[in-house]
């Protein structure tokens, strides 16, 4: 969900051309999610295999980040770790609307409604292991780099950014910028044709802009609500902002307000300010094993063998390349 700041934020439009041999962090959990939601037959079920094992993930992973690596993108998934325990309510929410999903969805389906038997299925999809792990070892056997975080994807993948180890973190969520993402890059699609109203998100210019500090950020965050907080009534960003300008932190602006925060302001600041994060990623690129993605993806998982081949020499033909040595 992330903390609501599309009102206090000025992205400007990049091109997907701008973005040619740059690393970017891309939220794993995010993108496979969208996968299985739109990646489905007519009346809303998954792509699976004869053996009905799901294979909506492996699809898009396979043929959309190969389309990109094609273009010189080089997308590095970030998986997510444990989640902070504050998080616990955001995620049984998200876990009570799936329910309602998965009911209407029976419901549509059994009333003939492909059309809504569709939407709703839509929004059922699940990230068990089993997914996630295929989707790793899909990864590694196509030579792409990935990151498995101690906890929050999103915080893992921005401070790889902050580090400039990479050049942007993927992501509809303003959490990165909390989370110290020195660039953020909405609307981007791993497919490249798909990759319109590209923007991008500056966090350096997003401060001056507001005249905050990261810090105060952070609390303007907590003020309106995060993934970790409800937030305080009728408090929007820019309410946010004005109170955080006038007060200076949260403390003295929830005094003013003669409000209070069901958790601690310091357990959330820790958070977003100081992450735990794996220091010690490799995100090197390497030769596809093609043999194995071929008996993986077409042995196993019945993938059409000419597509797979196609995808799979868009790979190769970057590690042919000696121009290109630095992917490696």
């Amino acid at each position: 969900m992330g903390v609501k700041f599309k009102d206090i934020t000025d992205p400007e439009p990049i091109e997907m051309n701008d973005l040619k041999g740059k690393i970017l962090t891309v939220d794993a959990s995010n993108v496979i999610y969208k996968f299985l939601s739109g990646m489905r037959q007519g009346d809303g079920t998954p792509l699976k295999d004869m053996n009905g094992n799901i294979t909506s993930h492996l699809n898009g992973i396979m043929f959309q980040t190969s389309s990109l690596i094609e273009k010189e993108i080089k997308p590095v998934y970030v998986f997510d770790g444990k989640a902070p325990e504050l998080k616990k309510k955001t995620q049984e929410k998200r876990i009570s609307i799936k329910k309602e999903s998965k009911q209407k969805y029976l419901e549509a389906k059994q009333s003939g409604d492909n059309e809504k038997a569709r939407k709703y299925a839509a929004r059922t999809a699940e990230l068990n292991h089993e997914i996630i792990e295929s989707s790793k070892k899909l990864l590694k056997l196509m030579g792409v780099p990935y990151v498995q975080s101690k906890t929050e994807g999103e915080a893992q993948a921005s401070y790889m950014v902050s580090k400039g180890d990479a050049w942007a973190v993927v992501s509809q969520d303003y959490d990165c910028l909390q989370f110290g993402a020195t660039r953020m890059l909405k609307n981007f699609k791993l497919s490249r044709s798909q990759s319109k109203n590209l923007e991008i998100i500056s966090l350096e210019k997003t401060l001056k802009d507001l005249d905050l500090t990261r810090e105060q950020l952070v609390d303007v965050a907590m003020l309106v609500g995060t993934d970790f907080n409800k937030g305080v009534y009728g408090i929007g960003a820019k309410k946010g902002i004005k109170l955080i300008h006038k007060y200076g932190t949260l403390e003295k602006s929830l005094e003013a307000l003669d409000e209070t925060m069901e958790v601690d302001p310091n357990e959330i600041r820790e958070i977003f300010l100081n992450p735990d994060v794996v220091t010690d990623y490799d995100l090197k690129f390497r030769r596809p094993k093609k043999e194995k993605l071929l008996d993986y993806l077409c042995g196993e998982h019945d993938f059409d063998e000419h597509r797979t081949n196609n995808a799979i020499q868009k790979l190769q033909l970057k590690t042919a390349q000696t121009s290109l040595e630095s992917w490696f």
